[in-house]
């Protein structure tokens, strides 16, 4: 059973975080097909409890409150809070930027981020989402996912380029997951961000699943000049936090 006001509230805030400048009330209402006076009862609640904040331009943007909520729910995935200590020590040791991430609905999401002293400028934050395709860690996930799961999500997504590196092809991009199997971890060569370049490795749970992947990025001319050093303290570093989780 499903409670209409409770639906329409999760309706919002799935809506407000592809928003961050914010929506207005009659956007909100029109983009949910929803009347207007109702919509404007739940956003007055939201905001009274934090959930929501309003700008000065009255548009409704996702509130303060979600923060707290989100690191608490970020707490609760086993494999990040083991994986944490190990993120810390790669970046350490390669001494550049240290992601993790985790697939929901056919994307990735950025669930640890460990920044090095020089760390290269970098969209990616905790919490956002990116394509798979196009993304070390996506592509890491992708390699090393059951085949017919691969298969599936590449029917259904689009592959538009977001650089001039980006891979457009399918039969490419399954070519090039194939060799990724072989050896153990995935490669950005600034697919998704000029300049970015990024070696990215599964973290199985005890069940041999692939539930997660983290990755070592970087400017080309630093990680790619370092490869087979940075591939070989990541892979220790997956293989470790794979233990860990009881793999």
């Amino acid at each position: 059973m499903t409670v209409k006001s409770a639906d329409r509230v999760i309706h919002i805030l799935d809506l407000l975080k592809d928003f961050p400048a914010g929506l207005t009330l009659k956007e909100i209402a029109d983009r949910l097909s929803l009347p207007q006076s109702s919509t404007f009862n739940l956003l007055q609640t939201m905001e009274s409890r934090r959930f929501l904040t309003v700008t000065e331009r009255k548009t409704y943007k996702l509130g303060p409150k979600l923060i707290q909520i989100g690191t608490r729910a970020l707490e609760t995935l086993d494999v990040n809070a083991e994986a944490q200590p190990y993120l810390h020590e790669l970046m350490e040791n390669v001494e550049e930027t240290v992601f993790m991430a985790v697939m929901l609905e056919k994307e990735l999401v950025y669930v640890a981020k460990v920044d090095n002293y020089r760390s290269v400028r970098t969209s990616a934050q905790i919490g956002m989402r990116k394509p798979m395709y196009c993304t070390g860690l996506g592509k890491a996930i992708l390699a090393f996912l059951p085949y017919q799961v691969t298969t599936n999500i590449l029917s259904e997504i689009d592959m538009p380029a977001i650089t001039k590196n980006t891979i457009t092809d399918r039969a490419e991009l399954e070519k090039q997951l194939s060799e990724f199997r072989k050896q153990g971890y995935a490669i950005d060569d600034e697919e998704n961000e000029g300049g970015l370049y990024c070696l990215a490795a599964p973290v199985f749970n005890a069940a041999g699943e692939m539930v997660a992947a983290i990755s070592v990025a970087g400017p080309k001319n630093r990680v790619y000049s370092r490869q087979s050093e940075i591939a070989e303290k990541l892979l220790a570093t997956a293989g470790a936090i794979s233990e860990q989780t009881g793999y």
